[in-house]
C-alpha cells in the first residue's frame, strides 16, 4: 500500500475515492517513565521512554488506518495527516487520518 503526505502520487493516476480513513490510540504515561522523566527534567536530555512511546502509537494508529482503508478496497492513502491530543490526565490521543484511494 502507498501511503503519502502528499494529494497526488508521481507516476499515479488516482482511479477511485473511497472516502477518509483514519486510526487512533489512546496512551497512558507510565510511572516508571514519569520518574525518569522527571530525573531529566533536572539533567537535561532526551525522555526516551516517552520517545518510545510516542512511536509505538503512531505505528499503531497508522496500522489501524491502513487496515481501514484494505477493508473498502483501496491500494493507497493520499494526503495522510496526524493529530495529537489530550484525553485525560496523563492520556494522550494520537490520530491519524488521509483519504483512501485506488491508484493505477
Amino acid at each position: 500500500m502507498i501511503i503519502t503526505n502528499t494529494e497526488e502520487i508521481p507516476g499515479k493516476v488516482i482511479l477511485d475515492c473511497h472516502g477518509i480513513v483514519s486510526g487512533s490510540t489512546v496512551r497512558a504515561k507510565h510511572v516508571g517513565r514519569d520518574i525518569m522523566a522527571g530525573l531529566k527534567n533536572i539533567v537535561g536530555g532526551e525522555l526516551v521512554g516517552y520517545t518510545e512511546l510516542l512511536i509505538e502509537a503512531r505505528e499503531e494508529a497508522h496500522q489501524r488506518m491502513q487496515e481501514q482503508a484494505v477493508q473498502l478496497g483501496a491500494n493507497a492513502i493520499v494526503n495522510v495527516r496526524f493529530s495529537t491530543s489530550s484525553v485525560a490526565a496523563g492520556a494522550s490521543e494520537i490520530y491519524i487520518y488521509g483519504t483512501a484511494v485506488t491508484v493505477e
